[in-house]
């Protein structure tokens, strides 16, 4: 099997660091066993990531981070390594962190493990126990990615 490679489409530069982004998402994957897998992070704005909640959601605005991931359905064996896709809308990110009080760098961090989790598996709305353990695994993760020992998941 190859190395992790993560590929980043950063649409937001300055206001998202790719490099930090980079770093923490090699953190997050190899915590969960994923070193020999392939990710792609897309960072967008409200506007692009609302035409594709529309697309694939159903759903008219814009969100905070969306999942596709390829581990999943009828072709997820012809790619075993490949984990999907995570995008995540800055300008969402931004507002949600200033409502919290928490810097854009957390929220990141908070989205792109909510982000990751769903790729391997992981999913809060399929029953109160499956939203327990995800919420565990979160805060786990953002204690590996995150100094602010106060900073609650997702």
């Amino acid at each position: 099997m190859t190395a992790l490679q993560i590929l980043i489409e950063n649409r937001q530069k300055p206001m998202v660091s790719t490099p930090v982004l980079r770093k923490k998402t090699e953190q997050i994957l190899n915590a969960l066993g994923c070193n020999h897998h392939e990710i792609s992070i897309v960072i967008m704005d409200d506007l692009q990531i609302k035409e594709l909640n529309h697309s694939f959601r159903g759903i008219d605005r814009p969100t905070n981070v969306l999942s596709f991931p390829m581990q999943e359905g009828e072709f997820s064996d012809i790619t075993p390594g490949l984990l999907g896709d995570v995008v995540i809308s800055a300008q969402t990110a931004a507002r949600e962190a200033q409502e919290a009080g928490i810097t854009l760098d957390e929220r990141m961090s908070q989205l792109l493990i909510h982000g990751i989790l769903h790729l391997v598996g992981f999913d809060h709305e399929t029953s109160k126990a499956d939203a327990d353990d995800m919420e565990t695994k979160s805060c786990e993760l953002l204690r590996l990615v995150e100094p602010n020992p106060d900073l609650a998941a997702f």
